[in-house]
């Protein structure tokens, strides 16, 4: 007669196993997930490739957690992933220094849509940051695609006029959040800057994308002298984190 204890003896082995593999699939699809609203702003294509990468990357450890259970050396799994890992850097190694060069190119590079640039010996106008490349204007009117980590590698000159004045500092609300009284807040708080910066063009608070979960925003400021430029942007995000503290605190 197979008893409950019988069973258990012989299932028991592979117990840590089934749990193991359980985690690993709620794991994946947990990053894929998050990885997913981290790329919402990429193309569906790399963002369904970033996904992707994740679950695979998963599933590896995963299997190797599983092996060790098991008994068995995982050696040659991980070094097995190991190289799949470094293929995969090696082959998405121009894509992600871009993609990484247009994070730091939105909060760092002093230029916009709509400024003129000369980068790596073209000029024209900025039409388009996309997460690869930034798309410019020629004055014969042809287009110029420049890859991103062009931005932080080489030297860029923003030639729009009096582009020194506009200082642009990006800022992620999230989607509770009022943006009517945020915006009200803000414009009250920087009021005590009016001092410094450009009377003639107030600070303005515009939005760049919006989501169900947040909102990204831009606050531009134009500055009375140039060299007020980092304190300025020092004080400005000083005064942002100060108002989303407090509105998250309202929302708890």
């Amino acid at each position: 007669m197979v008893t409950f204890a019988t069973v258990w003896t012989w299932v028991a082995p592979f117990f840590s196993v089934l749990v193991i593999i359980v985690l690993t699939v709620v794991i994946a699809w947990l990053v894929s997930l998050i990885i997913g609203r981290l790329m919402r702003q990429s193309t569906p294509q790399m963002a369904r490739a970033g996904r992707q990468l994740g679950v695979v990357v998963v599933a590896l450890i995963g299997a190797t957690l599983a092996l060790q259970a098991l008994g068995v050396n995982p050696t040659v799994l991980l070094l097995v992933i190991g190289l799949i890992g470094v293929t995969i850097l090696v082959a998405l190694r121009e894509p992600l220094s871009n993609y990484g060069a247009k994070y730091f190119s939105d909060i760092y590079t002093p230029f916009k849509v709509g400024d003129t640039i000369l980068v790596q010996g073209v000029s024209g106008k900025v039409i388009e940051i996309n997460p690869m490349t930034t798309v410019l204007l020629s004055d014969n009117d042809q287009l110029i695609s420049v890859p991103n980590i062009a931005m932080i590698r080489d030297v860029v000159v923003n030639t729009s006029p009096q582009a020194w004045k506009e200082v642009v500092v990006p800022v992620s609300v999230g989607g509770a959040i009022d943006l009517a009284a945020f915006e009200s807040e803000l414009l009250k708080s920087l009021a005590k800057l009016r001092l410094r910066l450009d009377p003639r063009f107030p600070p303005v608070l515009t939005t760049k994308s919006r989501t169900a979960q947040s909102t990204d925003l831009v606050l531009t400021l134009m500055l009375r002298h140039p060299e007020d430029r980092d304190a300025i942007t020092t004080e400005a995000n000083k005064r942002l984190t100060e108002l989303l503290q407090k509105a998250r605190g309202v929302l708890r």
